[in-house]
């Protein structure tokens, strides 16, 4: 059975007030959920562009460390690592949840309380596949650059891009 791509937009546009709206893209992928969420987070390095890092260097590869506390980061060429974000939920394999570590210019966010999250939900469907929904909401803390942030990865290069080349890979030998 073929499953054509269903990336969902919802609610992209910006809220009066303090709050913007959360990014959300929603994606089938044949696979199970154990597999979907592997490859998600174990495996992001599988999917995950070499060109999407704010190292200072060349990106090698992205890696999540599966434990809430763990890092999101990549290994850059230049033999450093750079964090990019902190697992703050870890719920093989139906949720995971990330605080997104980085500035709306593009550079690292140590301070939590400023941090947007990517919110991951996998959802096995009758016919085996998975229904995987990214939730990225909370751009407010990223202070007056939060609408710049929201704006920049619900673009086709951000967010919905991305669920595409995780389906890609999520789909090999699933």
């Amino acid at each position: 059975m073929s499953i054509a791509p269903d990336l969902t937009s919802t609610n992209s546009s910006f809220q009066t007030g303090a709050t913007v709206s959360p990014v959300i893209r929603s994606i089938r992928v044949r696979a199970n959920a154990a597999r979907a969420f592997e490859v998600f987070t174990s495996g992001m390095e599988t999917w995950w562009p070499r060109t999407h890092h704010i190292g200072k260097s060349p990106m090698r590869r992205a890696l999540v460390e599966g434990w809430v506390g763990g890092r999101c980061y990549s290994e850059q060429e230049d033999g450093t690592d750079c964090p990019w974000g902190e697992v703050i939920a870890w719920e093989p394999p139906t949720r995971f949840v990330m605080a997104w570590k980085v500035r709306p210019n593009w550079e690292f966010e140590p301070d939590l309380s400023k941090c947007s999250e990517v919110e991951v939900t996998f959802t096995a469907q009758a016919d085996g596949s998975t229904e995987v929904v990214l939730k990225h909401h909370h751009f407010e803390r990223h202070g007056e650059g939060g609408a710049h942030m929201q704006a920049q990865v619900s673009q086709q290069g951000g967010w919905g891009g991305l669920m595409l080349l995780y389906q890609t890979s999520a789909e090999v030998d699933g």
